[in-house]
């Protein structure tokens, strides 16, 4: 091809790219949350659909899909028109089915990632029976008493049962699975003494670690956790441990990258304002933001290291 011709074919495409981006949205978007109402995923999703509507010019209408542990929704984003009006809110529990389910899509090549959010962890906590103050001891009693020890998770293939399975396989313990339907319940037990452990997450955790319910000994998160910096991370005793709850928002993955760069933009300006951090904080959720790669980042990181553990600990669900 002439190279004149080459130069203007590619001058054009990057005009209309560009010209794209300074006109989108020319319709209503859709932010599809793949979880119930109510919860952090749709709490969030709440709070940016406002902003951004106010700062698009356009309603940012949030549809709640709650169907297939978080597949379904996610499923129609990754099929929509690559035009910017489509977007997903998803969560840790992303990373999570992907190595877990045979997913009709491929959870990394299949989007654009726009933005991450945010980021939280877990707090591991302890009935106050449990003759232990710190991982290291927990390590020791898990192992003196092999087979005593039960830990409480939301059900199985959940956050907390995977987050405790990466801990049983890094730290070599060995304790003993309680699945429940949800983590209220299993709070709820690990306050009765029923079960011994629960690695819940910060935001549902602390009021019942501040009460001295139960025994905070350590945050999930890479360096200890803002909100409670007193509380070490596990990291410190077993190297290289480190399990965060996050939120992102994704597209399809033909998305233009101007409209990507434009979102990603307005996301991290508005993650800024003071009244969003507020609210985030109140979440348990630390402001995150950043370039869209970091975002895709964490989802290869994430996805690697709950294959590796649903493989080492043989977890199977339904579908």
């Amino acid at each position: 091809m002439d190279a004149s011709i080459s130069g203007s074919i590619v001058l054009f495409v990057t005009v209309a790219g560009t010209a794209a981006a300074q006109s989108y949205p020319t319709k209503p978007i859709r932010l599809i949350v793949p979880f119930a109402t109510g919860g952090q995923s749709d709490i969030i999703a709440r709070v940016m659909s406002q902003k951004l509507a106010e700062s698009l010019k356009q309603p940012v209408v949030v549809d709640n899909r709650p169907a297939g542990s978080g597949t379904v929704g996610t499923e129609m984003t990754v099929r929509a028109n690559p035009d910017g009006h489509t977007l997903v809110m998803v969560s840790a529990a992303y990373a999570a089915n992907a190595a877990l389910y045979n997913l009709p899509y491929d959870p990394v090549t299949d989007v654009a990632t726009v933005a991450l959010i945010g980021e939280s962890g877990f707090i591991v906590s302890l009935h106050p029976s449990v003759p232990v103050t710190n991982v290291r001891e927990l390590i020791a009693h898990d192992k003196a008493n092999p087979g005593k020890l039960n830990y409480g998770s939301g059900g199985t293939g959940g956050s907390n049962h995977l987050v405790t399975e990466y801990f049983n396989l890094m730290a070599g313990t060995r304790m003993t699975h309680v699945p429940y339907k949800g983590g209220g319940p299993a709070l709820n037990d690990l306050i009765g003494g029923q079960i011994q452990v629960f690695i819940g997450t910060l935001s549902a955790m602390l009021p019942s670690v501040r009460a001295n319910r139960v025994r905070g000994i350590a945050v999930t998160t890479a360096k200890r956790a803002p909100a409670i910096p007193e509380v070490p991370s596990v990291s410190e005793t077993v190297p290289g441990y480190e399990a965060i709850t996050w939120a992102a928002i994704l597209g399809p993955k033909a998305l233009p990258k101007e409209i990507v760069v434009r979102l990603n933009s307005e996301i991290d300006r508005i993650l800024q304002l003071p009244d969003v951090k507020t609210r985030m904080a109140g979440l348990g959720m630390d402001i995150a933001g950043g370039a869209p790669e970091r975002a895709r980042t964490v989802l290869a990181r994430e996805i690697a290291i709950w294959k590796k553990v649903v493989k080492s600990a043989n977890i199977k669900v339904d579908g």
